[in-house]
């Protein structure tokens, strides 16, 4: 689990490494590229068995698939990798949190709720167009989970996400091209990109394959808190993007709000 959340956020952060020669935009092209190609491998999803029951969701999928790295990695461009992947993590701790009738629930969506205030706090060095980019990748996350869960139902295996993949990849091929012709990639930079694509995408899904077998559910999400703390800290060693204490606080309200919701679940149904 920890070498799935360290490769995924180091993925990210070598992908901005690439941002001042292809832009987010080239590396996102690059990244859903890489991901098409793997889950491919991996699933074969079989594009041509698929009924139109199955390809509404697949294809709803595949467009939030791509509007959620494309506002995430913008979001890094403008406001650093750790408040971008702290305020995309309220998507899923939202999601896990409205549907709560515990008095926990409520005191942790308070804290979540208080932790991003302060990370979108008026100042003069506020990109609120960033951090709204940030909250745009929550929701796609959010709807990621979701639109999952209805392809899981209807989709055998992994066949319903490597189709999205694919989709989505073909939706940015025209991107990726035009990308090409206005800002020609370098050979560094387009190493950063497929690292991302493989670091971000290819490395966490078979880790969490592997993890899922062996930790139960309500653990794994219970990890998944450090996240944000992950690319905080990647953010300061690679990206050597340094926050102040009010960001430190906001992320650690977020940690501490969606840790302390996924322990009172585990608790509960043991």
């Amino acid at each position: 689990m920890l070498g799935s959340g360290l490769s995924n956020q180091t993925g990210a952060a070598l992908g901005a490494l690439a941002f001042p020669v292809i832009g987010p935009v080239g590396v996102v092209a690059v990244r859903q590229y890489v991901a098409a190609a793997v889950l491919s491998a991996v699933a074969r999803p079989g594009l041509r068995s698929l009924t139109g029951r199955q390809w509404r969701p697949v294809l709803l999928l595949a467009l939030v698939f791509g509007t959620m790295n494309l506002s995430l990695y913008t979001a890094v461009d403008r406001v650093g990798l750790g408040l971008a992947v702290t305020l995309e993590f309220v998507g899923p701790l939202a999601l896990a949190l409205a549907g709560a009738r515990r008095r926990l629930d409520a005191c942790c969506a308070l804290v979540a709720a208080a932790g991003v205030v302060t990370l979108m706090r008026p100042r003069p060095s506020a990109d609120f167009l960033g951090m709204g980019l940030g909250l745009l990748a929550a929701a796609c996350w959010a709807s990621y989970i979701l639109l999952n869960r209805t392809i899981g139902e209807r989709i055998p295996g992994a066949r319903g996400a490597a189709a999205a993949a694919v989709v989505s990849a073909g939706l940015f091929l025209p991107v990726g091209v035009a990308v090409a012709v206005v800002r020609p990639p370098t050979v560094g930079a387009l190493g950063y990109a497929v690292a991302a694509g493989v670091l971000s995408s290819a490395v966490p899904y078979l880790a969490d394959l592997v993890t899922l077998r062996r930790v139960p559910a309500q653990a794994f999400g219970l990890f998944m808190s450090v996240n944000p703390v992950l690319a905080a800290l990647v953010g300061l060693v690679v990206l050597e993007q340094r926050l102040g204490v009010a960001e430190w606080a906001g992320i650690g309200a977020v940690v501490g709000a969606n840790a302390a919701s996924a322990a009172g679940v585990a608790i509960r149904k043991k």
